[in-house]
């Protein structure tokens, strides 16, 4: 082969060796970055454990934070109730709207205020809240308990909807659990674990001050749940929980008419009134069905939009 030719073709079997390794290159797919570690001080969120008290009480009853085993359970609870921001925003948007009214009758009824928490503990005011065993609304009450404590409840009226006498009712309870174990803590308690629960335990281990007492899980945890909330909802901004008075829920505006006969149509009786259906369930959970059949005797007090 000439110098000529053979410089020629050296140049082309150079050429398409280049082109060949540069279009394997642009095929080969890049490898991925490595993923960046972020610095503590990058982090978007930052969790710290929540501040314990020093001091707490419930029902004017300290509780006893020297010690370790309470102010663990104590701890394990405020930790899990800070950081579940929805719900406690929620509550605490709520307790304006139902607050007042709760308040109001435990001061009827004479009792501390702080009882309101045991309220919150059991539905986080959830007025349509129902549990897996069939407790409803507010106070959680079971349907066979009810009625033990004066609430009406069959297919047209569950007073366990209605706030003033559920709060009356759980008064009633809590009275005579009070006057039966000598404190509101272990009242509380038993609000949980019912009387012959409590009672049951405190024999047996021969002691009845609700620190001293071992329960099962949930009764363990009931009372530490109503000392985190009351301490939750009354320092909410020390956990971050940036809520004022404008955001909170305000109680509805109603007016009140007195039903002695039997209404055979909640919607007519509803539209009569200057309302509608749905504005009569909102302001009357407690009626359940489509009409409301009045007994001898019997009175019914019917809230209304304010118009």
């Amino acid at each position: 082969m000439k110098p000529a030719v053979r410089s020629v073709a050296y140049f082309i079997s150079g050429a398409m060796v280049c082109a060949l390794v540069i279009t394997g290159i642009s095929l080969r797919k890049p490898e991925p970055a490595p993923p960046a570690e972020a610095s503590p001080e990058q982090s978007q969120y930052k969790w710290y454990p929540p501040a314990l008290p020093r001091s707490l009480d419930f029902c004017g009853e300290a509780v006893p934070l020297d010690r370790w085993d309470i102010r663990e359970k104590l701890d394990r609870e405020l930790t899990i109730n800070t950081y579940i921001h929805g719900t406690q925003l929620m509550t605490l948007k709520l307790a304006g709207r139902y607050f007042p009214i709760i308040e109001e009758r435990l001061r009827a009824n004479g009792v501390p205020d702080d009882l309101k928490y045991i309220c919150v503990a059991e539905s986080a005011l959830q007025q349509n809240a129902y549990s897996s065993v069939g407790a409803a609304s507010f106070w959680q009450f079971m349907k066979d308990t009810g009625p033990r404590y004066g609430l009406e409840i069959n297919d047209e009226v569950d007073e366990r909807f209605h706030i003033e006498k559920a709060t009356d009712a759980a008064c009633e309870y809590l009275k005579l659990a009070k006057a039966k174990f000598g404190t509101w803590t272990a009242a509380a308690a038993s609000y949980n674990c019912g009387q012959a629960g409590f009672q049951k335990q405190a024999d047996f281990q021969q002691a009845s001050n609700y620190y001293d007492l071992i329960f099962p899980e949930e009764t363990n945890r009931y009372v530490f749940r109503i000392l985190a909330l009351k301490y939750l909802m009354t320092h909410p901004k020390m956990y971050g929980l940036m809520i004022d008075y404008n955001d909170e829920y305000k109680p509805l505006k109603s007016r009140t008419v007195v039903v002695d006969k039997t209404v055979l149509n909640l919607t007519d009786f509803a539209k009569e009134n200057g309302t509608s259906y749905k504005m009569l369930k909102i302001y009357n959970p407690w009626l359940r069905g489509h009409k409301l059949v009045v007994r001898n005797g019997k009175r019914y007090e019917v809230k209304l939009p304010n118009s």
